[in-house]
């Protein structure tokens, strides 16, 4: 099990996410993005990319394509909230993102 992110960590990390693209989710203590791609080739071979790293750092998003977009949604389930595995996880996305 992970430690939930502080207040302190939250306020430095989630200032960053948020700056590129990331959100609170509405609902839930979770962060949320939605990435473009030009086509469904570059989204799926993203989502790959990132499932390789999400295995290897057991740390899995919700995530949803349709076509060349891909909503994605991180919450650390076992805290039912964030952790330093949602901000480790999402900083790895936008960059594969941007390298694509």
């Amino acid at each position: 099990m992970t430690d939930a992110l502080t207040q302190q960590g939250r306020d430095e990390y989630l200032t960053v996410l948020f700056a590129n693209g990331w959100s609170m989710d509405k609902t839930r203590d979770a962060i949320v993005k939605e990435f473009q791609f030009k086509n469904f080739i570059e989204a799926f071979g993203w989502m790959t990319q990132v499932a390789i790293y999400a295995e290897k750092w057991n740390h899995h998003p919700e995530w949803f394509n349709v076509y060349n977009r891909v909503d994605v949604t991180l919450q650390s389930h076992d805290l039912d909230g964030l952790s330093a595995r949602d901000v480790k996880l999402a900083r790895k996305m936008d960059a594969l993102a941007k390298a694509g």
